[in-house]
């Protein structure tokens, strides 16, 4: 069956240069091709922070697995009115977060390790050279245990601290309706699109997505999926998109 697609909806932040591929795939196919996330992430205040009861001056290092986790742990520390010690140690889960980190402090005067992996298994030889130290980990409402499973298998002493959540954008039903195709890249998407839409019926809208969590998600709501990746060939959702309405337009 081929859909009619003409307007299409990414769930995410609009590409900061013209150079996306997105845009190449709208003009190829005269296309409409529009950005806004379902979901947005807000930090918690001050007040919201000190009902978890955890004093952040009684921490020795700092978990951080995310640049927003980053930017919000700061932010906390600028309203609490804390200032970070020069002793203060730093991991973090990949090199780009480390060195986001020159956004708040002077780099080169800090302790500061990251894996080489790009996942939390990468910084098991620093936490074991330093698990004396008392571990602090900036998390989400919403987020991943394996976040803290290396923290465990470790021995080490940490504690979560909540300093952020995932929150819906506000649509309406004649927005959602108003597209012919919606592209989603977290499961909360999905939660999302039905807190604003509760009676959504999919029809002849298509479906696309990027990972397996996502795909699952909207499986189990049960949508149809039109569109997926990462697939063999097709490493992004730019390449899948692309082959999609190649496809579709075959159909026609």
């Amino acid at each position: 069956m081929a859909l009619k697609v003409k307007r299409v909806l990414i769930s995410q932040p609009k590409p900061a240069t013209e150079k996306s591929p997105y845009y190449d795939i709208s003009e190829k196919y005269n296309l409409t091709v529009d950005f806004r996330p379902f979901i947005k992430v807000e930090g918690l205040d001050a007040k919201e922070f000190r009902q978890q009861r955890i004093n952040i001056q009684d921490y020795t290092a700092i978990v951080f697995t995310a640049k927003v986790a980053i930017d919000h742990f700061f932010k906390l520390c600028e309203e609490l009115r804390i200032v970070m010690p020069e002793t203060m140690k730093y991991f973090c889960i990949s090199e780009s977060v480390a060195l986001y980190l020159q956004k708040y402090i002077v780099y080169r005067k800090r302790k500061i390790f990251f894996s080489t992996t790009g996942k939390m298994d990468g910084l098991a030889s620093p936490l074991t050279k330093h698990s004396k130290e008392k571990f602090l980990v900036p998390v989400s409402d919403v987020h991943n245990e394996d976040i803290t499973s290396i923290l465990d298998e470790k021995k080490v002493d940490y504690t979560k601290a909540i300093m952020y959540r995932t929150v819906s954008t506000e649509f309406s039903p004649q927005e959602i309706d108003s597209y012919d195709m919606l592209i989603f890249f977290s499961p909360l998407g999905i939660v999302s699109l039905y807190k604003n839409y509760p009676d959504y019926q999919q029809g002849e809208m298509a479906i696309g997505c990027f990972g397996a969590s996502t795909a699952k998600a909207i499986k189990e709501t049960g949508l149809r999926l039109d569109c997926e990746a990462p697939l063999p060939g097709l490493p992004s959702m730019a390449a899948a998109l692309d082959a999609f309405l190649k496809e579709n337009h075959k159909k026609k």
